[in-house]
């Protein structure tokens, strides 16, 4: 028999029975779909969260207490007290780690920001600026009230090294960090929240019973991902103003270091952990008590975390493409068994074994590769809409291993039922009732 009429016999005896064979092709669609849709919405999740600290800058390093340090108390900020900051730029203090005292708490204070800019102890960093930030802060306006998701104390370098780009209005000066002013900058969404249309710049906004006067507001950052805390959810102000409405005079969250270019981040770091070091006498402690993580590092341990976890998703989906082609497996057996007299009358006027085993392998394959390009359509269409907040991101290869594996599994899970037809003998299927 021709191939050709090996695929005719195939496809007559699967519609034969058509909802049995569309159920079948069902497992095999779901199974490929799954696969194509997990893995892009893992792809998905990737791409949102590598721009997430994109947005900080690629010239930009971040310097936060270890949380496998010695640790220590509380610290404070020693005798220069909280006003008088300045801007932390490079051209703006003179205090260097060599000159000012050692600090002898494992917190990281406005000092340690102010040595990170000293010209000669670190000519790679253009500005340092220290951060203290208050979660989920509530913000009213005439009867209006809105959450702000980070309420951020500051200097004026933290918007260029932040990569936080005014739409309208200013951003705070260092007169006003030095004077401790309450002014701020608003994101875009805690803007529209208290606001709406209106123009917030001059207004002011009742922030724990403290009156803020917004002098700007940030463009948005392009993210509307509802499974992540909205970036544009924000205000910032000058750091001693917030410290004296909300945070208290603790130590810092962190410090934001910019280099002075993408080229000198390496050397930055290198810089900065030795100033580091010997503030906080790390030689006697062993131990370093703080970390400093550049954009690249962040990413690239993101990057691997999420292909872990879009492997993991894909591999969950690809238990249904297993359980499909048990399925065919099960229909094909039961097939079998149906047309048993069919194969031994076959047999008994001259059809090869060949024929039968490439008839029943046909049904199974044909069965399986209908429900794998079923289930490319349905992945790719399903891909196209936002999933719990993640735009899914289809990778090509993953339609075609999907597409692959499906046609793989009807060949394999088919061939056991086709050769047990195959082997029949004619007497014993005429004989089967």
């Amino acid at each position: 028999m021709s191939p050709l009429e090996i695929l005719r016999f195939a496809l007559r005896g699967l519609s034969a029975n058509k909802l049995r064979s569309s159920l079948t092709t069902l497992g095999i669609l779901i199974g490929v779909g799954a696969v194509i849709l997990l893995v892009a919405v893992g792809n998905g999740s990737s791409e949102q969260i590598k721009k997430s600290i994109q947005r900080l800058g690629a010239d930009s390093l971040t310097v936060t207490k270890s949380t496998t340090g010695g640790g220590g108390g509380r610290g404070g900020f020693g005798g220069g007290g909280p006003r008088g900051l300045g801007g932390l730029g490079g051209s703006e203090t003179g205090s260097g780690q060599s000159s000012g005292p050692r600090t002898q708490a494992h917190d990281l204070t406005t000092q340690d920001a102010a040595a990170l800019v000293n010209a000669s102890d670190a000519p790679s960093v253009k500005s340092s600026s220290p951060v203290v930030t208050s979660q989920s802060v509530t913000a009213g306006y005439e009867g209006t009230s809105a959450t702000i998701n980070q309420f951020v104390g500051t200097t004026p370098t933290y918007f260029a090294a932040a990569n936080k780009t005014l739409a309208s209005g200013t951003a705070f000066t260092t007169a006003d960090v030095t004077a401790a002013n309450k002014t701020v900058v608003l994101g875009s969404t805690t803007a529209s929240d208290l606001f709406g249309r209106v123009s917030p710049l001059g207004k002011k906004i009742d922030v724990g019973g403290i009156r803020f006067t917004v002098v700007g507001v940030l463009k948005a950052t392009g993210s509307s991902s509802s499974s992540f805390s909205d970036p544009d959810s924000i205000a910032i102000a000058p750091l001693p103003a917030v410290q004296e409405s909300l945070t208290g005079y603790g130590a810092l969250d962190q410090i934001i270091v910019q280099a002075k270019d993408s080229g000198a981040v390496d050397s930055a770091q290198a810089e900065i952990t030795q100033i580091l070091g010997q503030r906080h006498d790390i030689a006697s402690s062993g131990t370093a008590d703080f970390t400093v993580s550049s954009q690249a590092s962040v990413q690239s341990a993101v990057s691997e975390s999420n292909k872990t976890f879009t492997v993991l998703l894909g591999a969950v989906a690809a238990i249904s493409l297993l359980v499909g082609g048990i399925g065919i497996t099960n229909i094909m057996l039961v097939t079998v068994t149906e047309r048993t007299r069919e194969i031994g009358i076959r047999k008994a006027i001259g059809a090869p074994r060949g024929a039968i085993l490439g008839q029943f392998i046909a049904e199974a394959t044909v069965l399986s590769l209908i429900g794998g390009v079923l289930g490319v359509v349905a992945g790719v269409a399903g891909s196209l809409f936002t999933i719990v907040g993640v735009k899914p991101v289809l990778v090509p290869s993953s339609i075609v291993l999907a597409l692959a594996v499906s046609v793989a599994i009807g060949l394999f899970f088919g061939s056991y039922p086709a050769n047990r037809a195959a082997k029949l003998r004619p007497i014993e299927a005429l004989r089967h009732e």
